[in-house]
């Protein structure tokens, strides 16, 4: 069903993905009945390259357009599986971009099981090398901040030669073995289990390793994709906006400094809105731009997040605080998930390139 047929509150898939939400942001665990919903809706395929069984888009812009409203979507429903299926939609992203004929006749093979997959890039000291054995080669480290840990399918993670750039290798992350999620105690983003996942002693031969060396930190893809997980972070805050509208009491409709407030949160909503699709499409293009734009929507989109909170704890009252309530549940995702590494910094960079030089592109100002 499409977000242009309905709206956030009437979305049968939305809905079911907040209510089962509720109960693995209790049990902190895995959400498996969340995601065999995206299995079933078909949603793991449709991003994959079209040889492992995804969508035939148009163009590249038609693409990034389903993209930002699939993610959007899931977003709205409960950011942990957000978080869960962006780093799906990365892996299948980086998939199209650098598998060979073979990994991806491999992949539609795991689609096909219901296999999800994640991207993990953070590390501990000294990182993950790739080592070369006697008897073959294989990891030694760990990945910190794994999302879906112990519960997804495969990873792609990033990997260190003995020499030369950081690699990518396909492994298996279901291994509750080499899973630890002890670590995950937080208050919001529970069901993301973002834990640490040991690799030392996993084998690595050629059909694990994708792409050549370098790849993953390619420009402007590696920075510009970073639209993607903005992209969920804007459906909880349009969740949120929704949730607050369906809590406002006759009084508050009724005062003109709640109508006021509600009004900076639709302006907050919706302009982050318009740049996170802007940076969708600029990603699309590749364009020489596309990293600062993605560096600056980073910045609108926390700002809008901030600011929808604010106003919807002040007109909701002490109900938003509530255990159980919709509205706390994705206030507290939203404070975790909007902490996405170094935003200031980003943001820093990002004004450095704009004072350079007016990024937008269009009708410049300098």
């Amino acid at each position: 069903m499409s977000d242009m047929m309905t709206t956030i509150l009437e979305d049968p898939l939305v809905g079911a993905l907040a209510r089962l939400g509720e109960g693995y942001d209790n049990e902190r665990a895995h959400p498996a009945d969340s995601m065999a919903l995206l299995v079933e809706a078909g949603l793991l395929h449709r991003f994959a390259p079209v040889e492992s069984g995804g969508e035939a888009f148009a163009d590249a812009a038609d693409r990034h357009h389903a993209m930002f409203d699939a993610l959007r979507r899931i977003g709205r429903g409960d950011l942990s599986v957000g978080r869960l299926f962006e780093g799906h939609v990365n892996a299948m992203a980086l998939f199209g971009w650098y598998a060979t004929a073979r990994q991806k006749d491999w992949l539609r093979g795991a689609l096909d099981r219901g296999a999800a997959f994640g991207v993990w890039a953070t590390e501990p000291a000294p990182g993950v090398a790739l080592v070369d054995t006697p008897t073959g080669r294989t990891l030694d480290g760990a990945k910190s901040f794994a999302s879906g840990a112990g519960g997804i399918g495969y990873a792609i993670v990033t990997v260190q030669p003995e020499s030369g750039d950081r690699r990518l290798a396909i492994v298996g992350a279901d291994d509750l073995s080499r899973t630890d999620a002890s670590g995950w105690r937080v208050r919001g983003m529970r069901a993301s289990m973002s834990g640490a996942y040991d690799l030392t002693g996993y084998p690595i031969d050629d059909e694990a390793l994708l792409g050549a060396p370098g790849d993953y930190d390619r420009e402007p893809r590696f920075t510009a994709g970073a639209w993607r997980f903005t992209a969920v972070q804007l459906g909880g805050i349009e969740a949120l906006l929704a949730e607050t509208r369906a809590a406002l009491s006759g009084a508050a409709q009724a005062d003109p400094l709640a109508r006021a407030a509600f009004g900076h949160a639709i302006v907050a909503a919706r302009t982050a809105g318009l740049w996170v699709r802007e940076a969708a499409m600029r990603a699309a293009r590749e364009d020489a731009d596309a990293a600062a734009f993605a560096r600056m929507a980073r910045g609108v989109v926390e700002r809008a997040g901030l600011d929808v909170m604010e106003h919807a704890a002040r007109l909701i009252g002490t109900r938003s605080t509530f255990e159980g309530q919709r509205v706390d549940k994705i206030i507290r995702d939203l404070s975790l998930y909007l902490r996405q590494a170094g935003p200031d910094q980003v943001r820093d960079t990002a004004v450095r390139d704009w004072i350079d030089h007016d990024c937008w592109g269009e009708d410049r100002l300098w």
